[in-house]
């Protein structure tokens, strides 16, 4: 898990270059990102990071068939966290939430492409493969300047990053949790096993 010190490290690195005023008193929620049904027997949460390797395995070969045959059943309410191990992680999650109900659909693709855009080579490289993605799910320049540059939302996520994976005991990615029983990075079959068991099947 990334600590106070090197979130706030991390924090110090993460806004690009310019200048930007926010209001001091500007009060920013940082809400979770859910799929399927708010209101099913079970909760699946996922604490993921875009620049971790095994998140986007999981993602390729997990995810897939928990969303087909357990979130858009609304057999299971999906919670999807953001862990920041770097700047690079947090952008792709500004990003991802410049418009919410996009932001599934960017998680998929900053996955997809991880291997493309995370070796695309300096930061502004970097930054530049991942504004294509959020091109492609439609966001316009203008659009990703805005949430690229907010230093206040920035700091809201991070923030939110420090006290949920703190009070989770979040120290690696993925990690799972399944009506609140922490798992690491298990196959569909192993979680498939463990949502039917909660589910009463």
């Amino acid at each position: 898990m990334i600590t106070r010190r090197t979130a706030l490290a991390t924090l110090a690195a993460t806004t690009l270059p310019g200048s930007f005023a926010f209001a001091q008193d500007e009060t920013i929620t940082v809400p979770d990102m859910r799929l399927g049904n708010e209101l099913a027997k079970v909760t699946v949460t996922e604490y993921a990071s875009f620049t971790c390797p095994h998140c986007a395995s999981f993602h390729a070969n997990t995810y897939p068939q928990l969303k087909a045959n357990y979130i858009d059943t609304d057999k299971i309410n999906f919670v999807y966290r953001e862990v920041y191990f770097d700047r690079f992680g947090l952008w792709g999650a500004m990003i991802a939430r410049c418009d919410p109900s996009k932001f599934f659909g960017i998680s998929d693709m900053l996955y997809k492409r991880q291997a493309e855009w995370s070796r695309a080579g300096e930061p502004a490289e970097i930054v530049a493969e991942m504004r294509k993605i959020g091109k492609i799910a439609g966001l316009s320049d203008d659009q990703l300047d805005e949430c690229l540059n907010n230093q206040k939302m920035a700091e809201a996520m991070v923030a939110r990053f420090q006290e949920t994976s703190t009070a989770d005991e979040v120290n690696s990615t993925p990690t799972l949790f399944v009506n609140g029983t922490k798992y690491g990075n298990l196959p569909y079959a192993e979680l498939a096993e463990i949502i039917e068991a909660e589910l009463g099947s």
